[in-house]
């Protein structure tokens, strides 16, 4: 049998040999590597080898490393014939076997029909070494050159390597066995080291080669700097995790039971859950790595965490789903607790009819005003139980601070949130009902304007990004629903009233007011007293007597203590007599027993018409008034003197209406100079109440001409509008109040501006009923309908009486001329 010699030289002809397939391995000429051999074929191949062929045996790469029985097809075309240099029987049955490899070659099965790895027999090939051509040129020895301080660089990162290697390798200078002596070095996938050992031209395949070293040399680079990272983010971690523990044991041995650093854990996973915009989000964590840095002692930390704490409390996106408002309940919850008050009750319907059609509506902005005890604020409160919502109040009243608005800044020791943010953390949801109460009562100091703060909570279109000082971050008060109270809407700047929807509560009639406190505070005082309905029952007549008798006001508050007053003295009854079934009745004609002597009078208008005094209607805080005018004139100089704490623009309607009369003394039937000798003095009594308005000028006008006439005024009449130099009557406000007292007041005529007519809608039917209403728009109109002349124009100079400003005058100029 031919074989090869060790020397590489080979016989002209092909031989055979035993053949080892290899799996993942690519054997190179030149190359000595060590391998583990475990099937049962390949060791028999190396036995035979060994024993028969001078150790000499071939070995070829598998394509599918995973197959234990390849065909002829399933391996490679080109391999290596190698040497045995040392075979190691190990105890487990397989053996360690150092390879040399000799030279390529290929290969073709032995015999036909015979498989490489036949079960029962070892393997063998026919196989024929293949020539290697030799190269002499610049460019190879070039590529040597390169490849040798490539080499030198790749010892230098790669400390696997042996440096014997390297030098042994620096020593070739052919490209060919420099290239096989590279190539097992290098960790690359055994398919392109296949193709390395298929490339015959030692030129190209050591370019191949140095391509592939520059590679291996990248990624090695590239390695050992990730492990750098590696192991120092590793000791890093270490180096925390040692500090953290010691950190514990000594917050253990001082007592503390919270760790910091888990506390801001902790904080950090909140945050995540909070459903907040990343901006805001981004913030907060900066201020949470704060507290990672900080020592829990120092007063910077305890200012972070209330930071922290508050913004982590707030509810931010969170929503009270009120979708499905039924409308219906929502009329009965509003009527049940309140009477009347029809205006505000229906615009609160059709917003809740508007929030039940559209997914997302920005919230109102409602001031109620009207006077005290009227229920604006229970009215808010019913708004909030008829949308099943939270009901927050807020009284503003003598608020001057602008921080109770928008909070204190952090740099401020003890800084908290404004009003605002303080009550949604309390709710836990982003959409309460919130009462801003007596907003007509804050007021401006050195410490800034709170109603000007305002501005922007009560702006729809700019509340969505309310910015707190405390916070400094933007919070969405847009779904808010807002209700502001006042009294009167003379203390709220003009910009905030703009940006409000204003509904006017009126006062309540006497039958409102009965029925108010025989539907809803008989039995509330009741209950909070301790007594049945049993116990005390009220006639209808006694009810009223208390409402005309006892109380003046346009509300039901003071109506509500009467009715306490009689409860108290009800009980202490029941309880002196010891019998709890006792059943006391209020009267009429008892009401004294209870609660004394009357305090107001009912029907204030004169018995019989009288000269210079006349009946005005006034507008107040707690409802309309009568308001008697005086006019009294004496022998002088022509002193006008007015009194009663009357205000500049009533003293100026004063003015006004004599000048009036001036320019109308020859159709008065007055002389044309009445007024140089004739003294006149203006009273309005209950001189300790502050008047002012222009509402009374026709009052005061009318006054004077009777004074001045001698002509009485009708007693059951009243009057009230503004006056111009020309005579004509303009129109003025609150008609409805001022009617209801004209009813009070027993009146049966009233006097009003024409362009007030179109109010009258607003005045109840049962008032309307028992007055005639007359509208003027001149105060000649003014005079025919309020002095008794017997149905006859007084615009006359020879009516009636001659005027008694014109005997004063005469009088005057009878007396001697010494005097």
């Amino acid at each position: 049998m031919p074989t090869f010699g060790f020397d590489g030289k080979k016989s002209p002809e092909s031989v055979t040999l035993p053949m080892m397939s290899l799996r993942e391995v690519v054997m190179f000429p030149r190359s000595i590597v060590p391998l583990f051999v475990g099937r049962e074929a390949s060791i028999k191949a190396i036995e035979t080898a060994v024993a028969d062929f001078g150790k000499q045996i071939f070995l070829v790469t598998q394509k599918s490393p995973e197959k234990e029985h390849p065909e002829p097809d399933d391996l490679y075309a080109i391999g290596t014939v190698s040497k045995i240099l040392q075979m190691l029987r190990l105890p487990d049955g397989t053996i360690k076997v150092l390879f040399e490899g000799v030279s390529r070659a290929t290969w073709e099965p032995a015999a036909k029909g015979h498989t490489p790895e036949q079960e029962g027999e070892f393997p063998s090939a026919r196989v024929r070494l293949i020539d290697e051509p030799g190269v002499a040129n610049a460019e190879a020895s070039a590529l040597v050159r390169a490849v040798h301080e490539s080499l030198d660089e790749f010892g230098k990162v790669n400390k696997k390597v042996a440096p014997e290697a390297i030098l042994a390798m620096s020593t070739i200078k052919e490209p060919g066995p420099l290239a096989d002596q590279v190539m097992p070095h290098l960790k690359i996938d055994f398919g392109r080291k296949q193709e390395v050992l298929e490339q015959l031209d030692p030129a190209k395949r050591l370019e191949r080669v140095y391509e592939m070293l520059l590679g291996e040399i990248e990624i090695v680079s590239i390695e050992k700097r990730v492990k750098g990272r590696v192991k120092e983010q590793m000791e890093k971690n270490q180096r925390e995790y040692y500090l953290n523990e010691q950190v514990k044991a000594i917050n253990k041995e001082m007592g503390r039971e919270d760790d910091p650093q888990a506390e801001a854990q902790e904080l950090e996973s909140q945050l995540d859950a909070k459903p907040m915009s990343d901006e805001n989000r981004e913030r907060v964590r900066k201020e949470i790595k704060k507290l990672r840095t900080m020592q829990p002692s120092s007063a910077e930390y305890t200012v972070v965490r209330n930071y922290v704490d508050w913004v982590l409390d707030l509810p931010w996106d969170t929503i009270k789903d009120d979708k499905g408002v039924d409308i219906k309940q929502a009329r009965i919850i509003l009527d049940e607790d309140h009477f009347g008050l029809e205006k505000p009750k229906e615009r609160i319907l059709e917003y809740l009819a508007v929030q039940s059609l559209v997914e997302s509506m920005k919230g109102p902005i409602l001031c109620f005003v009207g006077p005290p005890g009227v229920g604006k604020t229970s009215i808010a409160k019913s708004i909030a139980r008829s949308m099943d919502r939270e009901f927050l109040r807020l009284s503003l009243g003598g608020v001057r601070d602008e921080a109770e608005i928008r909070g204190h800044r952090r740099t401020y020791v003890g800084a908290m949130p404004g009003k605002i943010i303080q009550s949604l953390k309390r709710v836990k949801h982003n959409n309460p009902v919130i009462c801003l109460d007596e907003v007509d009562k804050m007021s401006a100091d050195f410490r800034g304007d709170p109603s000007a703060a305002l501005l922007e909570v009560l702006d729809p279109e700019q509340n969505y990004a309310f910015n707190d000082h405390y916070l400094d971050l933007d919070y969405d008060l847009s779904k808010v629903f807002f209700i502001t109270t006042a009294n009167s809407l003379d203390g709220i700047p003009l910009p905030l009233r703009d940006r409000m929807e204003i509904i006017r509560l009126p006062g309540y009639l006497e039958n409102e007011k009965a029925e108010i406190a025989k539907g809803f505070l008989v039995p509330k005082q009741l209950k909070q007293h301790g007594l049945k309905e049993e116990n005390v029952k009220f006639s209808d007549n006694a009810i009223l007597d208390i409402v005309r008798y006892y109380t003046r006001e346009s509300g039901v508050r003071n109506l509500e203590r009467e009715i306490a007053a009689i409860c108290r003295k009800s009980a202490m009854k029941v309880v002196e007599e010891g019998d709890r079934d006792k059943a006391i009745h209020v009267t009429k004609q008892g009401l004294e027993k209870f609660l004394g002597v009357t305090k107001f009078t009912y029907g204030e208008c004169e018995s019989e018409a009288q000269v210079g005094v006349c009946n005005g209607l006034a507008w107040t805080q707690l409802g309309g008034e009568m308001l008697l005018v005086e006019v009294a004139l004496m022998p002088g100089k022509g002193k006008v003197e007015i009194t009663g704490k009357l205000g500049d623009v009533m003293q100026e309607s004063a003015r006004a209406a004599l000048s009036y009369i001036r320019a109308r003394s020859d159709l008065l039937g007055l002389k044309a100079d009445f007024y140089k000798r004739v003294d006149i003095h203006i009273h309005v009594p209950d001189g300790a109440t502050p008047k002012d308005g222009p509402s009374a000028g026709i009052t005061l006008t009318t006054a004077l001409i009777s004074a001045l006439l001698n002509i009485p005024v009708r007693h059951d009449l009243a009057m009230t509008g503004e006056i111009t130099l020309r005579g004509r009557v303009l129109p003025i406000g609150g008609l409805r109040e001022k009617l209801l007292a004209a009813h009070r007041g027993l009146i049966k005529t009233v006097l009003i501006p024409a362009e007030n007519e179109k109010n009258l809608k607003d005045v109840p039917k049962d008032i309307l009923k028992d007055l005639e209403v007359i509208p003027v728009k001149t105060m000649d109109e003014v005079i025919d309908h309020a002095l008794e002349c017997g149905g006859e124009t007084i615009l006359c100079p020879h009516h009636g009486e001659p005027p008694v400003a014109n005997e004063l005058l005469k009088e005057d100029q009878r007396k001697p001329a010494h005097q």
